[in-house]
This record gives structure tokens, C-alpha cells and sequence, in this order.
């Protein structure tokens, strides 16, 4: 098993990264985009691309494996 395949590549670490980011600062602006956006110094446009992109629900679950 190569080093990569046991750790995870880097896109996959990023990637799992911005989705906690993204879950932390939905939960703490109560799931109101337009906030979490701001403070993560993103779109409104670019959250909700990531979101669906994700599969971010409110409960915190992710819809389906990236």
C-alpha cells in the first residue's frame, strides 16, 4: 500500500478541511449563508456551490461519499 493511499492525498485533506470549515461556520451563524459567506471571505454564490457540492445538511451530515 503506497504512503498516499494509506494517508489520503492532499486534495482529499483540503477538501475535508473546507467542509468543517464550512459546517463550523454554518453552525455558528445559525445556517444562514449570507453570514457564514462573510465571515469565511467567500460568496454567497461560492458557499452554496460548496454546500451542494459537499452534501452539507443542517444536521451535519454529508449526503453520499466524494
Amino acid at each position: 500500500m503506497s504512503e498516499v493511499t494509506r494517508m489520503g492525498s492532499l486534495k482529499d485533506k483540503i477538501m475535508d478541511m473546507e467542509r468543517e470549515e464550512i459546517l463550523k461556520a454554518l453552525t455558528e451563524h445559525n445556517w444562514v449563508m449570507a453570514r457564514a459567506a462573510r465571515v469565511l471571505g467567500i460568496t454567497e454564490r461560492m458557499i452554496g456551490y460548496k454546500v451542494k457540492k459537499y452534501g452539507i445538511r443542517k444536521g451535519g451530515e454529508a449526503e453520499g461519499n466524494l
